[in-house]
């Protein structure tokens, strides 16, 4: 791999200098600009003081000995700034890129170890199974489960729960609307007025016990649901199960062992201002009843105790405020630093300039269920990745199930489907692919080849940080950059056809190869298909 290439080189440049020590770790990275090359090392800003020299000094004698033996690919070592090494490359470094990429396929390219041994679980969607999913946490679904498949493919053990709030007061109410609707008497007070209670209390057995039958319609509608988009659950976690097993009793016993629980009031506060919290948090009221905070408590303790290293908690913005009673509680428990929750924001849809109805069947969401039907599930997961979750999105109904290359779910499906067109024509015309050694892939030059070259060889850079930084919104950038780069050369670069020498025609075989198990691995990452043809 280049990098190591690079960096072995500048290993050996600086022990040429007998320059002690040698950094273990070299950084080779690229410039945030084309211009100042292919890659870059801050090395001699790290090194010089060993050195005995400025930064600046370092850089240039490093740049001495490269150039007058330069590492493979490397045309010209340039110093930048205050002591940066900077490469500029022939185009034979993304030649070599390509043969990776051929190499290691679908399954390997990319592919990297750095959560190796680590388990993660990942929590997402957990909704109260009281009634239909809805399109706020579709974007929370596709996100959950876009992160659980990069942080496999960045090498760590993964697993995806949902965690049911089936115990409470909205159970109670949910099951006795159900029970309403089904003998025809007046909903209770707080009770669910939606359609669907009219529904499925139709559906509902006459012997049947409203609340076991009503938890289970919900989350088999919520897994229909879930898996229209292609995601599923190892594990459906119930909450009422803590209390049968005495887990919250287990919790609340170990919390005042740690001294991390105290009686006032007539209630068991949790000591969390302890733990960074801003103020104490009540774990069992006066009457007896615990509240929301003890059970969540036993229910991380729990996925601790299944073994795993790490907790991804994915939430909505309402429940911002309830992250650091969450992580004090987990620190009072022994455990700092194990939880991430990443927030996801509101999502507005618009539908003809105009904000979407509500739903006629819920009377107060509009339904997950609803805007599959509308745009498909592959549009919606792209579109639901499409940004950052920190941030409000737009959902445009009528844009995301265009067929037009403004729309970004269009546009990529649309490449890979450029690709296999490609393909099919070389069968039909009879051109069989020449196994790589024997074809001379130096004669990709044009731009566009290049392009496509260089987007496929930023992979492992863009899954590392995505994977660091918890967004698979990276994963979508890069797949759409790559898209780009296989829609322009699809325009100026033909594959097959008069003007196109044999030779020049089976390397761009390779080329198309190669781009499409690129797009093939981010489209999987993504969890959206990819198709023969649009």
């Amino acid at each position: 791999m280049i990098r190591d290439q690079l960096a072995d080189a500048l290993r050996r440049a600086l022990a040429t200098l007998e320059v002690e020590p040698v950094p273990a770790m070299i950084g080779i990275e690229r410039p945030a600009r084309r211009e100042h090359g292919d890659w870059s090392s801050n090395v001699a800003l790290v090194s010089a003081k060993g050195a005995g020299m400025n930064p600046r000094e370092l850089a240039g004698r490093l740049a001495e000995i490269l150039t007058a033996t330069p590492p493979p690919h490397v045309e010209s070592v340039e110093v930048a700034g205050p002591g940066f090494v900077n490469f500029r490359l022939a185009d034979s470094w993304l030649h070599d890129v390509l043969g990776e990429v051929v190499d290691q396929g679908v399954e390997g390219y990319g592919r990297l170890d750095v959560g190796a041994g680590t388990r993660i679980n990942v929590e997402f969607v957990s909704a109260n199974p009281t009634g239909p999913l809805h399109a706020g946490h579709g974007r929370g679904a596709a996100y959950g489960d876009s992160l659980a498949r990069l942080l496999e493919r960045c090498g760590y053990d993964v697993a995806r729960e949902c965690y049911l709030n089936d115990r409470g007061t909205q159970m109670g109410a949910y099951a006795a609307s159900l029970a309403a609707r089904k003998t025809g008497s007046a909903l209770p007070e707080n009770g669910y007025a939606g359609d669907y209670i009219v529904e499925w209390a139709a559906e509902m057995p006459d012997d049947a016990d409203p609340l076991e039958w009503g938890e289970a319609r919900a989350i088999e509608d919520h897994r229909q649901v879930l898996e229209a988009m292609g995601v599923r659950f190892d594990l459906w976690f119930s909450e009422r199960s803590l209390v049968e097993s005495g887990a919250m009793d287990a919790t609340l016993a170990d919390l005042r062992t740690r001294g991390a629980a105290f009686d006032q009031d007539g209630a068991v506060w949790l000591r969390s201002t302890d733990f960074g919290d801003d103020k104490d948090r009540v774990l069992v009221r006066s009457d007896g009843e615990p509240t929301y905070l003890l059970p969540d408590i036993a229910y991380h303790r729990d996925k601790l105790a299944r073994g795993f290293d790490r907790l991804i908690d994915v939430w909505g913005a309402d429940h911002h405020g309830y992250v650091p009673r969450m992580k004090a509680a987990l620190q009072a428990l022994g455990h700092p630093d194990v939880l991430s929750v990443p927030i996801v924001q509101l999502v507005n849809l618009m539908k003809g300039g105009q904000p979407v109805r509500l739903s006629k069947r819920t009377g107060d969401i509009v339904e997950l269920r609803d805007v599959l039907d509308e745009v498909g599930p592959d549009a919606a997961r792209l579109t639901f990745l499409l940004q950052s979750i920190d941030s409000p999105q737009t959902f445009d109904l009528d844009l995301v199930s265009s067929q037009a290359m403004d729309n970004p779910v269009y546009y990529v499906q649309m490449a890979y489907a450029r690709i296999r067109s490609i393909k099919r024509k070389a069968a039909e015309v009879g051109v069989e692919r020449l196994a790589l050694d024997q074809v001379d892939v130096a004669q990709l030059v044009h731009g566009r080849e290049l392009d496509v070259l260089r987007a496929l060889s930023t992979l492992a850079d863009v899954l590392g940080a995505a994977c660091a930084d918890r967004a698979p919104h990276r994963v979508t950038t890069w797949v759409r950059e790559l898209a780009g780069a296989v829609h322009g050369f699809y325009h100026d670069c033909y594959v097959l056809g008069d003007g196109v020498s044999p030779e020049l025609t089976q390397a761009r075989m390779w080329l198309v190869e190669a781009a499409e198990i690129g797009l093939a691995i981010g489209l999987g990452l993504l969890g959206v298909g990819a198709p023969e043809s649009m």
